[in-house]
């Protein structure tokens, strides 16, 4: 009965389960429909949900993907699937085998900015002119040689890359890279790239393990397979040589992330790599009119590197294609305002349901002039997400310190923060007693002796560590929720920052009064439904969030703003693609490479590919460069796609202001918020770790399956299954909103419904 929801390509594709498959999904074919009927008919078939792998791209993803199968078979199996990030599956896979490689199973996760701030002692400790050297710079080379399994040792060896780096006059990046991994691993820490080579270093060098995980997995699904890269191709090839039950599914057309390691010849060699690869081609758009998809056809097949397919959709014919030529980048971004007004007035669109893509971020700075002005509501799509915040980031370098004292990374962060007069000059004397001592710095720390320092000083350092000391007993007996309130109590940070009263500051008291309320709900969903609820479970699943998964806050009615990189996978009723020019989309730097071409022109399919309606496209005559204004030839994939879907649109004429002058920038008013007094920051509430039994009606005996309750978080639900007795007793229940939990009942806030 599944497959009657499905259309005979995707049938197909879900039934061939006896042999490696390649699913090309063109935009919008039903991608993700494919992939989550295709685990539940293998669950119908037999295979047990723990022995199916889906490795996707996002959490976001994962989530959807797990909630589609939960309503298509069930949620307790979908709970069972191994479906996530190939970094949170890595990492679940490490954690359980770090003895093998040389850690210990709580290690830290490194995020960017640690990995830098790291970098950075290493150039600073071996003297090397840090002008040249930039942490971000080096940390881009490491990052690359680690996507691409090139060890220190193999880096060392390469003459391509020592060239490369001799000729950017960073001759050392070799040393740096070996001795950033040596001191990762003395910190008991890995970075992201780091969790794809120790995986694929555990399966190729422990025979045993690989076999095992082999065994375990006996079918695997690949999300977004052309946006894999050449260390992540390998380790699904390493686990599925043997078998050979493996679906990877994906868009060579929609490949657009080399930059960040992504391989498109994974996707175009797959059929190369295994036997009796059958090749399975979702080609109806169920998104766009015939018009955009026509268009993006014609488009796309000015490209050499592709697997070919037609892409069709059933849908209306549409509006041609609008192409808009204007005089300026200020006149270009004030015909998109007066283009939105039109659509939100004529077509009854909403501003949330309208998009404008650029190439680049600084695109972005003359269309917000022009949405202030005429006091159109729009949004920057990617923003500082939430847990990069520097409040945030601070409390979260507390957490992993508290669960991981040998994080040297989060001790530098917070060590003098809030400040303790623990200086830099202090802090580098620790780090060089830590090296002279082969101790790692919170080693130094517990003997504070080593460091030479006055003892004043001596006393700070003492006072610090005892003061991690006492927030890991906190954190070992109570839940996630108490040890932030003890953590954010203890260390002063929560003095700090509700010290000031002006907007900036609260808005910071109401980032860190948002993380205790997230912490909260956290542990307690984790108590009802029986899962882990400490500082480590916390910490485990905020330190996996990726900037690829954004907030997606609905109910703001705005225009979203936002590079076309971070439109891919959404969709919108009108999308604007601006700045359509030679040396600005394409880019500057793909001109002499015509693979790099190729890949800007699937970026612009991807662009216009996110359009259901109406699709604008805008390039300018002039536009300022380098503080000049520049004359700007159209771009070449405005003549790539076929003149029977456009509808150029006549110029109009700027006033005599714009031609003279550019706007003057005006900010944004700074939002106004309650001012909401310390004392009223989050009441201390009694731990959950320990909570007093429920009475009736919360008991089993006052449950029986069908009787309807009300959740206190989830809403009104109805039982469908009861099992265990006394203080084990658990309710499956189905929610109204939220689908299926299973709740613990001694733990569960919830009353009967009369």
């Amino acid at each position: 009965m599944l497959l009657d929801d499905l259309n005979q390509s995707q049938r197909d594709a879900v039934l061939c389960c006896d042999c490696p498959s390649l699913v090309i999904a063109g935009a919008g074919s039903g991608k993700t429909r494919v992939i989550t009927y295709k685990i539940a008919y293998l669950l119908e078939q037999g295979y047990e949900p723990w022995s199916i792998l889906a490795l996707t791209f996002t959490n976001k993803a994962a989530r959807e993907m797990r909630e589609r199968i939960g309503k298509l078979v069930n949620e307790e199996q979908a709970r069972m699937l191994w479906a996530g990030t190939f970094h949170s599956i890595f990492g679940r896979i490490l954690r359980y085998e770090a003895d093998r490689i040389g850690f210990t199973s709580d290690f830290t996760i490194y995020d960017t900015s640690d990995s830098k701030s790291l970098i950075k002692t290493i150039i600073k400790d071996r003297g090397y002119d840090e002008k040249k050297y930039k942490p971000s710079a080096v940390l881009a080379h490491i990052s690359n040689a680690k996507n691409s399994l090139i060890l220190p040792v193999a880096y060392r060896n390469s003459n391509r890359l020592l060239e490369r780096d001799r000729a950017q006059q960073m001759p050392e990046i070799s040393n740096i890279y070996e001795e950033y991994m040596q001191r990762c691993k003395k910190s008991n820490a890995m970075d992201f790239d780091d969790m794809l080579v120790y995986t694929w270093l555990l399966f190729k060098d422990d025979p045993d393990v690989a076999q095992r995980y082999q065994e375990k997995f006996r079918y695997i699904l690949v999300d977004e397979y052309q946006d894999t890269n050449y260390a992540q191709h390998q380790i699904v090839l390493l686990l599925t040589n043997n078998q050979q039950r493996v679906c990877v599914v994906g868009d060579d057309a929609q490949s657009i992330y080399s930059f960040r390691g992504a391989k498109i010849d994974n996707i175009l060699n797959f059929q190369k790599l295994y036997n009796g690869v059958k090749l399975f081609k979702l080609e109806q758009n169920y998104r766009s009119t015939q018009t955009i998809v026509s268009a993006a056809n014609s488009l796309i097949q000015h490209n050499v590197q592709q697997i070919r397919k037609d892409v069709y959709s059933r849908g209306n014919v549409g509006d041609p294609i609008e192409v808009c030529k204007a005089y300026s980048d200020v006149d270009e971004a004030n015909i998109v305002v007066r283009k939105i007004r039109n659509l939100v007035a004529k077509h009854n669109i909403r501003y949330q349901e309208i998009a404008v893509l650029y190439r680049t971020n600084a695109q972005s700075r003359s269309l917000e002039d022009a949405f202030r002005k005429q006091n159109v509501p729009y949004r920057i799509y990617g923003g500082t997400s939430f847990y990069q915040r520097k409040e945030i980031k601070d409390v979260i370098a507390y957490f992993r310190l508290i669960v991981n004292p040998y994080d040297e990374e989060a001790l530098k962060r917070i060590i003098n923060y809030p400040n303790r007069k623990i200086g830099e000059t202090t802090l580098n004397k620790v780090m060089q007693a830590a090296m002279a001592n082969n101790l790692s710095p919170w080693e130094i720390l517990m003997h504070p002796d080593l460091v030479d320092v006055n003892n004043p000083t001596k006393e700070r350092l003492k006072s610090f560590a005892d003061m991690i000391l006492s927030l890991r007993e906190i954190a070992l007996t109570q839940d996630a929720h108490s040890t932030g309130l003890a953590v954010v109590e203890k260390s002063g940070i929560k003095d700090d920052i509700f010290r000031g009263r002006e907007p900036e500051d609260l808005s910071r008291q109401e980032n860190l009064q948002e993380m205790m309320d997230g912490m909260a709900t956290f542990v307690q969903d984790r108590v009802e439904t029986d899962g882990g609820y400490m500082l480590t479970h916390y910490l485990s699943e905020v330190s996996l969030l990726t900037d690829m998964d954004e907030d997606d806050t609905e109910g703001d009615n705005k225009v979203t703003l936002m590079t076309v990189h971070a439109a891919k996978g959404l969709e919108y009723e009108a999308v604007f693609v601006v700045g359509l020019e030679e040396e600005l989309f394409p880019s500057q730097m793909s001109m002499d490479s015509p693979r790099q071409i190729e890949e800007e022109r699937r970026l612009f399919y991807v662009a216009m590919t996110r359009a259901k309606q109406h699709l604008f496209l805008t390039y300018a005559k002039r536009r300022m460069k380098y503080g000049i204004t520049s004359d700007c030839e159209p771009s070449r994939f405005l003549k790539d796609i076929d003149n029977r879907y456009l509808k150029s649109d006549k110029p109009e004429m700027p006033s005599f202001k714009d031609i003279v002058s550019r706007p003057t920038f005006i900010p944004q008013r700074p939002r106004t918020v309650a001012q909401m007094p310390p004392s009223n920051f989050i009441k201390v509430r009694k731990p959950v770790s320990s909570p007093q039994p429920a009475v009736a009606p919360n008991s089993v005996n006052g449950l029986t399956v069908g009787t309807i309750i009300v959740h206190e978080r989830f809403g009104e639900g109805v039982v469908e299954k009861l099992e265990g007795s006394g203080l084990d007793a658990k309710a499956c229940v189905r929610f109204q909103n939220v689908g299926t939990k299973q709740l613990l009942l001694r733990f569960a806030k919830f009353t009967v419904k009369r």
